[in-house]
């Protein structure tokens, strides 16, 4: 399983709480389409004023070759495109990673 994690940082001009509405309201819709994608998680920051990030972001994909369809794909693109509507793309660091679970007790 390939694991990306990116943090993530709003636009200027808009508040932390604009940020998550549009994140969760309007583009994890957008992004869900992406074909492949197993697992998209979205996390916020308890106390964002305390935090450089807005939020954190997981998609999870089966290896990097269904990470990268799903991203050239056409829900890919759009999922992108949305992103520049409240994003500072690529202000914060992203990470492709291999994720091995030692504890899952939920």
């Amino acid at each position: 399983m390939i694991k990306l994690v990116e943090l993530l940082v709003r636009r200027d001009g808009m508040t932390h709480d604009e940020f998550v509405d549009y994140w969760l309201n309007e583009h994890s819709p957008i992004a869900k389409e992406m074909p492949g994608l197993k697992k998209y998680v979205t996390s916020v920051p308890k106390d964002p004023d305390r935090t450089e990030y807005d939020g954190v972001l997981e998609l999870y994909f089966e290896d990097s070759e269904a990470m990268s369809a799903a991203f050239d794909s056409e829900a890919g693109e759009r999922t992108l495109a949305d992103a520049e509507q409240f994003l500072e793309t690529g202000a914060g660091p992203r990470l492709v990673l291999d994720e091995t679970i030692q504890l899952d007790d939920l």
